[in-house]
Formats: structure tokens, sequence, C-alpha cells
């Protein structure tokens, strides 16, 4: 029996949280442009180190978003307009971030699928204007394009960030091609709906699964950012 092997890309395959932290303040910063006067290099230095430690409650890359106006509400009691920025830590975002969501959301009076739309125009027009930069700022883990390029086994990439976004960066980055229709990107359902789906397709009958990072929907809570020096283990596939 073969295997057929899904794949997570964020925290699995690749580190990300460099570009998407980034990618969240220019976001924010056309969301809510209001919120960023005053704002200098040194504050926006601080959010995006922030961002790196609360990257693991991040399940959909618009939260990165909401993360970033609740560490601006943190920092600047004035601009305020959610009722659980006071007194809040980043220990407290960590513990408590499924609860302050919803909260945070309603209060703000906004709505996923436009902070969705925005966070990926944000991360097209930084593609599209500095390719190199975009690029630059993800990186795969030791040992993954290698395997991805080599593996014996069929490969599938289930993911919550948008399939664009995963392709480019395994085309670019990674130098490896995987055919658009094994990438399941953000909007394709959810992730236990696709492995079954994957299980029942016929090229994939009699094959065993292996799902890194995808096994629950609540894995992608793991994917904690590392630094460039951190030391990550090496990836490897059958």
């Amino acid at each position: 029996m073969g295997d057929l092997y899904a794949l997570d890309f964020d925290g699995v395959l690749c580190d990300s949280c460099g570009e998407s932290s980034l990618s969240a303040v220019k976001a924010a910063e056309v969301r809510w442009p209001g919120l960023f006067h005053g704002v200098d290099s040194a504050m926006q230095d601080w959010i995006v180190e922030q961002m790196h430690i609360v990257r693991p409650v991040v399940e959909t890359g618009y939260e990165n978003l909401l993360l970033v106006r609740l560490l601006l509400e943190m920092k600047i009691p004035s601009i305020r307009k959610s009722s659980v920025a006071d007194g809040l830590t980043i220990d407290g975002i960590l513990e408590k971030w499924s609860k302050l969501k919803p909260v945070i959301m309603e209060e703000w009076d906004e709505e996923r699928d436009v902070l969705i739309d925005i966070f990926g125009k944000v991360r097209d027009d930084w593609m599209e204007n500095d390719l190199t930069t975009w690029i630059g700022a993800n990186r795969f883990y030791p040992g993954v394009p290698d395997a991805l390029k080599f593996a014996s086994s069929r490969i599938y990439i289930v993911t919550t960030k948008q399939s664009r976004f995963a392709d480019a960066l395994l085309r670019e980055l990674a130098g490896v091609v995987i055919p658009p229709e094994r990438i399941f990107g953000l909007g394709t359902g959810p992730k236990v709906e696709v492995l079954k789906q994957l299980q029942r397709k016929p090229e994939n009958l009699g094959l065993k699964l292996q799902g890194l990072g995808v096994q629950h929907p609540k894995r992608e809570r793991g994917s904690s950012c590392h630094s460039q020096d951190s030391p990550s283990p090496t990836f490897r596939l059958q």
C-alpha cells in the first residue's frame, strides 16, 4: 500500500510569519487608516515583534488584521473601541483568543469576508510590485523543497492560506510545481471534509492517508513562528 500525503502549509512546510505579519500591518492600515496617524516605524516594529509571539492563535489569515488592531488598542488608549483591550496582555491573547475574537469583530463591526479580501489584495499588490521582497519574507523549513521534489508518494496541500499564495511560494521559493488541482486553499471547505474527499478519489483508493498538520481543524493553532536562527526538524516524506 502506498502513501497519500495531505500537508498543511504554514507552520508545516513554510514559515510565513514574517510575511503574514508585515502584510497584516499593511492591510490594517488600509482598513483603518485613522488608527495609524502618529504610528511611527518603531511602533510598527513593535507590532510585528508581538505578532510573532501571538501567531499560534491564528486559524485563518484575516485574523492577523484583528491582532494588529488589538495590539494598537492595547498600546494606545486614545484609539480604543473595544471593551477587551484595557489591561489585556500578550499572554491574555494567547489564552483567550477564541473568546476575544467574536467580541472585537462585533464591537468593530467587521465582516470576515471583507477582511479576507483586503488581506489578499494587499498581498497581491506586494507580489505584483515587489515579488522578490515578498518571497524573501517567507522561508521553507530545512529539507522541505527536496522532500517535495523527490517524494514518490502523491502529495496534496490542504491549507487555510489562499491557494495562489501557496502556489507562488512553492514555485518561486522552493522550486516545486504542484498541480493546482492538488492545492486546496481557503474557501475549498473544512480540512476534515477535504481529507474525506481526497480519500474518495478513485486514483487514491488503496493509499494510506498521511496528514501532517491537517488531521484536526484546530491543528492550525500550532503553526507558530520561528526565528531564522532557531533550529527546525528536517522534513522528510516517503
